[in-house]
């Protein structure tokens, strides 16, 4: 079967991998630009491009993905199918009309829950207990299009945005290689999303800015949710914290939400609206992650001081 795959980042080298090892003709493999990255602003390739060049495979980076040029290009290819793995831009009509399978995409959430460019974050952050993947026949919609193929997973407390994800890649690859195997013999047909959609927004700066006064257990499905990036944060004695990792305590304590009631080597005991979070690693601004004892430590504070809001 004739593939072209579409994909960007880490999440989708998985699948790209998975269909390589298959044995499927990839004729091309589409992703973004090269971008410049870190302080020295140095070029830096998408991991599915460096993956798709060590198997030898055809690269393509347009910089615009919707003209006609792009999409005459890609129907000289003759693909059978389109394969979509977090390609990071809205792929027009003229493409998901080319191949006669039509264009598969992989998403992380089981639709039609958490449409949208980031359902693993919002996943955690909004509490949910169990996520999956779906993989999707593809129409002009935001994700609206006929489902293939669905594997729902739980989502354990102490599994941020960052190991979801890669956990959730993996099991995409899985069901993206199951899936083009039953279109090409006709055992995997479409059918229509069923229930209320929800909607999973990118994430935004701002989205990581701590509300002490929220409950604990929400303050920790912030922390996963938002890690690595943008990572949840507040400030402590002017100073401007990322928390990377709490846990939620058992009991509670009647005093202000941010104050901090209890210190140890491992966590900071703080109190929020309901219930104790044990801050357990944090970075400060422009230094490196540090264990709550080493921060405590490092600015000599005690039981009362506080952390303030984000």
């Amino acid at each position: 079967m004739r593939v072209i795959f579409f994909g960007t980042p880490d999440f989708a080298v998985p699948s790209l991998k998975v269909l390589v090892e298959a044995g499927e003709d990839i004729v091309a493999v589409v992703t973004r630009p090269d971008r410049a990255k870190g302080r020295g602003r140095k070029l830096t390739a998408p991991p599915v491009k460096e993956l798709a060049q060590s198997r030898g495979l055809r690269v393509m980076q347009p910089a615009a993905v919707g003209s006609q040029a792009f999409a005459e290009e890609l129907s000289s290819l003759d693909p059978d199918v389109i394969a979509v793995v977090a390609y990071g831009r809205i792929i027009p009509p003229s493409i998901l009309r080319l191949p006669p399978l039509g264009c598969v995409n992989v998403h992380a959430s089981l639709l039609p829950k958490y449409r949208g460019a980031a359902p693993v974050q919002r996943a955690i952050i909004n509490g949910e207990k169990k996520t999956g993947v779906t993989t999707m026949l593809m129409d002009e919609g935001l994700d609206t299009g006929g489902i293939l193929l669905q594997e729902e997973t739980e989502i354990s407390s102490d599994e941020n945005a960052g190991s979801l994800g890669a956990r959730l890649s993996v099991m995409g690859a899985s069901l993206l290689s199951v899936t083009l195997e039953g279109l090409k013999n006709g055992t995997v047909k479409p059918f229509p999303q069923a229930g209320e959609p929800t909607y999973a927004p990118p994430l935004k700066k701002e989205d990581g800015g701590i509300d002490w006064s929220l409950p604990a257990e929400r303050l920790s499905d912030l922390i996963r949710g938002t890690y690595p990036w943008p990572g949840a944060y507040c400030s402590f004695q002017g100073e401007r914290v990322t928390i990377l990792r709490a846990s939620v305590a058992e009991g509670g304590h009647d005093c202000a939400p941010g104050a901090i009631t209890g210190i140890s080597a491992e966590s900071i005991c703080t109190c929020t609206g309901r219930g104790i979070l044990r801050v357990l690693e944090l970075k400060p601004r422009g230094k490196k992650a540090m264990s709550a004892g080493a921060f405590i430590r490092g600015r000599h504070a005690k039981e009362g001081a506080s952390f303030d809001g984000g």
